[in-house]
């Protein structure tokens, strides 16, 4: 991850110089020996320096291999904002002119154009989404994909090179299990916020009962001009804008690949060994403690088709003694998917142990949700017993 971490530090101590151009607004890339500081690059291992500057505009036969990549001026908006971002850290447009106009002609001479210009057309790199034609999402246009959350073109995007931008950011292959995976989890808890917000999607029906006005749309959208400022000038505020959320998204990606993808693949791991663990199937053991796992499993248990639901998890505390949990019912319920017997709840120690019979008993938790024994096989007991004790009762007839 040395090379995330590096473009977060380049993130994080830039200062873009801009050229503004009075006609369009132009956001140059030059290369300049005034100063040291780095924009973000793609090829971190190269560390090359781009920057911004106010010199004269170069002739057209030195920038004749330059690509232009076109969004309205005026106010901005975290969609564009976040287009031009992913865009910037592939090789194909590193270098490229950022061009803030919505003068068709202009728009018309750029190689890619976000946000503006009323087309959705891939084949010409032309991704508007405000056009009234326009309804896409991610399930409408990637049909295997679940998210029908109307694009924007942060989104758009996203989806026509989000495999290339991660594979470019993380070293790994675009047909990588793991980089798929990252991929999802990005745009579910990344760029679909972005998506729905400049839309104007509601996560829910009906009256909020607070506001949320930290998102990283609202961030991005106090850095325009305020209405009564004398200057209306938003090049500035751009900039600032490049920079927010370039660190947030590196700062997730960062996050992903090197804590919540781990955890992943010790939850499979988990998952696939169960039957070693006990011939039920229902419960797994993470030899450490600590592996966030609940999202994982749910997820897990869908890909890898578990036909009977796992019910209990098995890790060791940081005394080196050993828990039972149970499974939720989902991700946001207290309810189990089997809870611990109830008569063993709020019971300790040696009364618990004479009570269930199973030596080095701790304790069970009033609610029934988690409880201790001090070694691996007291725990792995206590979940045999409690899947016994539900089979009996089913074949009772019990509920």
């Amino acid at each position: 991850m040395r090379h995330l971490r590096t473009i977060a530090l380049n993130l994080s101590i830039i200062t873009l110089q801009i050229r503004l151009n009075k006609s369009a607004g132009v956001l140059r890339p030059l290369n300049s020996r005034a100063t040291s500081r780095r924009f973000l690059s793609v090829d971190v291992s190269r560390k090359e320096q781009r920057f911004m500057s106010s010199q004269p505009k170069r002739s057209c036969t030195e920038n004749m291999t330059v690509k232009k990549m076109g969004t309205h001026n005026g106010t901005f908006h975290c969609d564009e904002v976040l287009a031009c971002f992913f865009l910037r850290q592939l090789p194909e447009y590193k270098d490229a002119e950022i061009i803030r106009t919505r003068d068709p002609a202009k728009l018309a001479e750029c190689d890619i154009v976000v946000d503006v210009g009323g087309e959705f057309d891939p084949k010409r790199h032309r991704y508007d989404h405000h056009q009234r034609t326009f309804s896409h999402s991610f399930h409408s246009l990637c049909p295997e994909k679940p998210w029908e959350t109307k694009l924007s073109s942060a989104g758009l995007v996203y989806l026509h090179f989000g495999r290339q931008l991660l594979a470019q950011l993380t070293q790994l292959k675009e047909d990588d299990r793991q980089l798929e995976v990252l991929y999802d989890k990005l745009y579910e808890n990344f760029v679909e916020e972005v998506d729905a917000v400049d839309n104007g999607i509601s996560q829910y029906d009906g009256e909020a009962r607070y506001s949320v006005s930290t998102t990283l749309s609202a961030r991005v959208g106090h850095l325009n001009p305020r209405w009564n400022s004398k200057s209306q000038d938003t090049e500035e505020g751009f900039r600032k804008a490049l920079k927010m959320v370039g660190e947030e998204f590196l700062d997730r990606l960062e996050f992903y690949k090197s804590s919540w993808l781990p955890a992943r693949t010790v939850v499979e791991e988990a998952v696939r060994g169960r039957h070693q663990v006990d011939p039920s199937g229902e419960v797994v053991l993470f030899s450490q403690g600590g592996c966030p796992w609940k999202e994982h499993l749910f997820s897990l248990e869908k890909e890898l088709q578990v036909e009977s639901p796992i019910k209990f998890v098995l890790y060791p505390d940081q005394n080196g003694q050993w828990r039972i949990q149970c499974v939720p019912a989902g991700l946001n319920t207290f309810q189990n998917r089997l809870s611990l017997p109830e008569e063993w709840r709020g019971v300790r120690d040696e009364a618990l142990s004479e009570l269930s019979g199973i030596k080095d008993c701790i304790f069970v938790h009033a609610g029934g949700f988690i409880g201790g024994n001090k070694c691996q096989e007291g725990a792995l007991e206590m979940a045999r017993r409690t899947l016994q004790a539900a089979a009996q009762s089913s074949a009772n007839g019990s509920s």
